[in-house]
Order: C-alpha cells, then sequence, then structure tokens
C-alpha cells in the first residue's frame, strides 16, 4: 500500500505566513493477509522536490546557457540539501516515522556500473562506479550515500539513497516494499533500462536508445514531465527563491554552521 506524503514549508512574514510545497514522497506498508495485519514499510521511495526542479530546471540550464563546457553553479544544491536535512530532523517527522528514509532512484545514463562479488539476499547483485553522477553529488547535499543493487529477477540496477547502514537498519520486508514499488515504477518510467528483454552484464552502461525491451500497458510521457518540471522550478522561482532569497540565504548558511 502506498501512501503519498506530501511536505510543506511554512515561512513567517509580516502578513502571517507562506505555505509553500517542499516535496513529496512515498510512504509503504506491507499487507499481511495470512496474518491480517498491517507492517510498516519504509518512507521515500520515489522522490519529488519543487526545489530540485529549480536547481536542474531553471538554475542549471541558466547557468550552461552559451558555454561550451558543462559546469554547475557555485554552492549548487547546498539550500535544498539543507531543507531536506533540517525536515528529516523536525519533531514532525519523528513524530511520523521510525525509521529515515531510502529513496530508490534510476541508475545514471551517463556512468558505467561494475558488478562485483557482493551479492545481498533481498538488494541482489551490488554494482559499483568509480565516479559520483550529477544525482548522485545532488544527494550527497541532502547527507545521503548511495550503492547500486540489481535485485533477483531485476534486468538493471537501482540506485539506493539512504541515511546509515542500507544493510543493517532494514528488515528485509523493509527492503522489499522499496524494491517492489520502485521496480515497478521504473519499469513505467524508464522502461528502455527497467523493462529490457536481457539483464544487465557486468560491465554495464544504462541508455534510454536501447531497443530490446518490452513496453508497459502504462503510458508515462516524458516530455510532459520535463515540461512540468520546467513551470515547478519556474514556480519555485517567482514565489519561493526571488521573494525570500535573502532569508532563505541566511538561513542555510547558519544551517551549515
Amino acid at each position: 500500500q502506498l501512501d503519498i506524503i506530501s511536505v510543506e514549508m511554512a515561512v513567517e512574514n509580516a502578513g502571517g505566513r507562506d505555505l509553500f510545497p517542499l516535496i513529496e514522497v512515498l510512504n509503504t506498508t506491507i499487507l499481511d493477509k495470512k496474518e491480517d495485519k498491517d507492517i510498516a514499510g519504509i518512507v521515500g521511495n520515489n522522490f519529488s522536490s519543487y526545489v530540485r526542479d529549480y536547481d536542474f530546471s531553471v538554475l542549471l540550464p541558466e547557468h550552461n546557457k552559451g558555454k561550451a563546457d558543462f559546469s554547475t553553479p557555485k554552492h549548487f544544491g547546498d539550500l535544498h540539501g539543507n531543507l531536506f536535512k533540517s525536515f528529516i530532523n523536525s519533531s514532525v517527522y519523528k513524530e511520523s516515522f521510525r525509521k529515515l528514509p531510502v529513496i530508490c532512484l534510476s541508475v545514471s545514463t551517463n556512468k558505467t556500473y561494475h558488478r562485483t562479488e557482493n551479492v545481498h539476499p533481498v538488494l541482489g547483485a551490488e554494482y559499483q562506479q568509480p565516479d559520483f553522477s550529477l544525482t548522485d553529488q545532488y544527494f550527497r547535499k541532502m547527507g545521503m550515500q548511495v550503492r547500486y543493487f540489481m535485485p533477483p529477477g531485476s534486468v538493471a540496477p537501482l540506485a539506493f539513497y539512504f541515511f546509515g547502514d542500507l544493510l543493517s537498519d532494514y528488515t528485509p520486508l523493509e527492503l522489499i516494499s522499496t524494491i517492489s514499488t520502485m521496480e515497478a515504477f521504473q519499469k513505467i518510467y524508464r522502461p528502455e533500462i527497467y523493462n529490457a528483454n536481457a539483464a544487465a552484464p557486468k560491465d554495464y552502461q544504462p541508455s534510454l536508445r536501447h531497443q530490446d525491451y518490452s513496453l508497459t500497458r502504462i503510458v508515462y510521457d516524458r516530455e510532459e514531465r520535463s515540461q512540468l518540471a520546467i513551470a515547478q522550478g519556474q514556480f519555485t522561482e517567482e514565489h519561493f527563491i526571488k521573494p525570500y532569497h535573502a532569508r532563505l540565504a541566511e538561513w542555510s548558511a547558519s544551517f551549515a554552521d
């Protein structure tokens, strides 16, 4: 069972306070039909963020416009990372969830992943790659580590972002709840990778140009999602970044200190 968790941030001002939509994650619950009970899963899983959409779909393209070499702006991801860490450390989070989140995303199409000899009974074969992707670096600003595993029966590794120890902090059922959720989502998001007709080899570079895959019966419009990311990023710039730029910069600097 999936519950959408929507997180708002309140910004105090002279007229009261403004509420801004900050992030959305999913909370999983395992329904045990044999024992007729619910078992808590993991919060996190998928991840949507208005500030991340601003960073990647507005700030980053503007910073690189007309440049021959790609680069990131100074302090890229700092504000978003501190907002996320503030939420995770808040009393609101601790009262609502038993454990820290695990976010599970697609591996990067710009990197090559190498299968190791390490095989986890639930997470499956571990992959590694020596160079962090831009998404990996962004999640590091959020305080999260990353490991890559291809679960049994899967055809491509998933990127697991987490705090603490992914292998010992969560039960097998909790990990399964995330795998089953995000395996299904990624087959819809990126069928070329996660619904491929052959499993990833030992040395693997994911590609959205891959032709040997099966379509799902659920239509997911990636172009529409890209347009939505731009629209949400522009909304964030207009209603959050520009009006509160000085206050956000001061708060983020003090939070980092």
